[in-house]
């Protein structure tokens, strides 16, 4: 009989905010993985939703191959399971492109995170993540971002962009954004920033008549739109939007 797979702890960066104790049974070893041939174009989106088939822990591992002048995008929208993860690697060649656009949210004890890894390995390639977290109850939402530049990957053109938004007491968000770069002609930037709701922003609406609830769910609507609006599929966009915030509805 096969040993079980050692799990990870929260002492690895990679894991540090993450429930790590929900991984008993999950097979860790299981990654996808995604050639993109040079010169093509790759899309796909992953929607953990409620439902019959969700699991109570749901990790996602892929790696990622984008070729020369190919390009690489994906959108994720994490809103079941008590612990779901989707962990990418990247590695892009020269003049290839890859996007990200993530939403996590949850409240009561669950977990929800992005764990990317985005290794510029040739010059002349660009990538773009985009990720929004909004949490309540105990609910926790991460995300951990590493952009690994080499030393001949000049002409890099890489930007994270992390944003958190807090609907009560008791909910955390946690970011991780990293650089390391070799490259000396790079553009490279990260962001991240943790909030609550725009109590002007909600006067305002209100003094024009709109209900406190209906307020609030634009609110919530125009923070997550961010991360979905590269994906140039109106039908599947507003899909994703529809179980973000269909999630926040029936909690608040």
């Amino acid at each position: 009989m096969p040993e079980a797979a050692e799990l990870p702890t929260r002492r690895e960066e990679a894991w540090r905010y993450s429930a790590v104790d929900r991984l008993r049974g999950v097979a860790l070893d299981d990654w996808r993985a995604i050639e993109i041939s040079a010169g093509e174009t790759f899309r796909d989106c992953l929607v953990i939703a409620d439902g019959p088939e969700t699991r109570p822990t749901e990790l996602h591992r892929w790696r990622v191959s984008v070729g020369e002048g190919a390009r690489c995008e994906l959108f994720a929208v994490l809103s079941s399971a008590e612990y779901a993860r989707l962990e990418i690697e990247v590695t892009l060649a020269k003049g290839a492109h890859f996007e990200l656009g993530g939403i996590t949210v949850g409240g009561r004890e669950t977990v929800r995170e992005f764990v990317t890894r985005v290794v510029h390995a040739e010059p002349h390639a660009t990538s773009n993540q985009t990720v929004r977290a909004v949490h309540w109850g105990h609910g926790t939402g991460n995300f951990l971002g590493n952009i690994d530049v080499v030393r001949d990957a000049q002409k890099t053109d890489a930007a994270q962009d992390f944003k958190g938004l807090l609907l009560e007491k008791g909910a955390s968000v946690n970011a991780v954004p990293q650089l390391e770069i070799f490259a000396d002609d790079v553009k490279c930037a990260h962001g991240a920033s943790i909030g609550q709701l725009d109590e002007t922003a909600r006067f305002y609406m209100a003094a024009r008549g709109l209900a406190p609830d209906l307020a609030r769910r634009l609110l919530v609507q125009a923070f997550l739109g961010d991360a979905l609006v590269a994906l140039d599929d109106e039908e599947r966009r507003d899909a994703m939007m529809q179980v973000a915030l269909d999630k926040v509805d029936k909690a608040l």
